[in-house]
């Protein structure tokens, strides 16, 4: 078990309801994470609709997690 901390910006912070939150968590990887948590949320983003970062740098879906991590979620963000 590893404590992450989350970020969430548009859609999935409006699906997720907080910007923010301190996750414990198994989750082997950003990808292993983010499957989870779409599933106990029911984020309507498939992975392939959705960028990681970890610590501030984009990463791939099999960026393993560690404890004390940062995790990003980010959809597509529209601009007008």
């Amino acid at each position: 078990m590893k404590t992450v901390q989350l970020q969430y910006f548009a859609l999935l912070r409006d699906q997720r309801g907080v910007a923010t939150e301190s996750l414990t968590t198994t989750a082997a990887t950003a990808g292993e994470l983010y499957e989870r948590l779409r599933e106990q949320h029911g984020f309507t983003l498939g992975p392939a609709h959705v960028r990681a970062a970890l610590n501030g740098e984009f990463a791939p879906w099999d960026a393993p997690l560690r404890a004390g991590d940062t995790v990003v979620f980010i959809p597509p963000v529209a601009g007008g």
